[in-house]
This record gives structure tokens, C-alpha cells and sequence, in this order.
């Protein structure tokens, strides 16, 4: 297996690669304008993952950093996946010292329900306080 390198280093983004995934082949940001990836980028904590200096996945979190983390946009690009590429990605975002201790830490997914449970996550214990505002094709009107 290739040496996967993961980093926080905003600056190593690959912000064109980020934005083409996201509103062409991902499942859910399809037509997301690049502003909007930039302005997310730039209010998240960002997790880019390298082989040989090339970025080949990303995942994001938006958090407060005391209490509340939301796990989004994670993918590896399609000609790297099966090698356990996710699974390593997701370990740095839940071992990264400023995640710890969160009393809660979401996610959504259409899915990789079975990545995810390796890690913990589950259902909402109570869904029925959970509430949200969804609008699907926001960025195709």
C-alpha cells in the first residue's frame, strides 16, 4: 500500500480537485459553486489525504471545538478507493486532539453507514429532538 499523508495544512488543499468532486461526482453537493466550497473550506477543520503529494480525499469538520463537531464532504477519489484510504481518513478526523471529548459529533450519509458504525457512529439515540432545515438542490436553482 501506498504511504497515505494526512493533513490539516489548508494550504496544501487542492482546492480545484475539492470543488470539482464535490459538485460533480459526489451525492450530494452536486453544483455547489466554488465560492461556497472555498467559504466552507475556510470556516472548517480540513483534513486533506496525499499520496506522493497529490491529494486523493478530503473530509471537513464544522465545530465549535468544545461540544459539537459535524463530519462532512469525505470522499477518496474513485481511482483509490478499496484500499482503505476512508478508513484511515476517518481515524485522523476522530484522533485529532481538538475533536476529543465532544458530546456530540454527527454526520449524514446515503451510503457508508458500515464505515462509520466501525467508528461508533450510530442512529440518533433520540431522534425525535433532532430537527433540521434541508434543502437538497439548493445549488441547482
Amino acid at each position: 500500500m501506498a504511504d497515505l499523508h494526512i493533513s490539516t495544512d489548508k494550504e496544501a488543499l487542492d482546492v480545484a480537485l475539492i470543488h470539482q468532486f464535490l459538485s460533480e461526482r459526489s451525492t450530494w453537493a452536486i453544483g455547489i459553486p466554488r465560492a461556497v466550497v472555498e467559504r466552507a473550506i475556510d470556516n472548517s477543520l480540513c483534513f486533506g489525504a496525499y499520496l506522493d503529494g497529490r491529494q486523493v480525499g478530503f473530509a471537513r469538520v464544522t465545530t465549535d471545538l468544545a461540544t459539537f463537531a459535524y463530519l462532512a464532504d469525505v470522499f477518496v477519489v474513485e481511482e483509490q478507493r478499496g484500499k482503505g484510504y476512508s478508513k484511515r481518513l476517518v481515524e485522523a478526523v476522530l484522533a485529532h486532539p481538538d475533536l476529543q471529548k465532544l458530546r456530540r459529533f454527527m454526520l449524514a450519509t446515503s451510503d457508508a453507514h458500515e464505515l462509520y458504525a466501525r467508528y461508533g457512529f450510530t442512529p440518533p439515540a433520540r431522534p425525535a429532538t433532532l430537527m433540521e432545515r434541508y434543502f437538497p438542490n439548493i445549488y441547482a436553482n
